[in-house]
């Protein structure tokens, strides 16, 4: 949510001595041993080119795009982390598993 949008819910208060605080959304990340994720290829929707998604993860979105950047750098290709999910170009479901494993994340292969 954009900050135009938090500010357009408050209309007009008559208390003098309120303060407009913006409200932070601090969603905790656990710990890579309580996360289940779920690696699958997919190209549906994508011209016939493969992708990898990593769906599952649980957590704020800097750690969801800091998880996305380590493993797009270490499979050597792009990609994108949001809503949840980590979309990286081509098939690397093998060794995306294997990284995600040794950095202590749960994850199994899906169809």
């Amino acid at each position: 949510m954009s900050k135009k949008d938090q500010n357009s819910r408050l209309v007009y208060s008559t208390n003098s001595e309120y303060r407009f605080e913006e409200e932070q959304e601090h969603i905790e990340t656990p710990p890579p041993e309580k996360q289940n994720l779920v690696i699958r290829l997919d190209k549906k929707q994508r011209r016939g080119k493969q992708v990898t998604l990593v769906i599952g993860f649980v957590g704020s979105d800097d750690d969801l795009k800091e998880l996305g950047k380590t493993l797009k750098s270490k499979c050597g290709v792009g990609g994108s982390a949001k809503d949840g999910e980590i979309l990286i170009q081509g098939e690397f479901r093998e060794k995306i598993k294997q990284l995600l494993t040794a950095m202590g994340y749960r994850c199994k292969i899906a169809g």
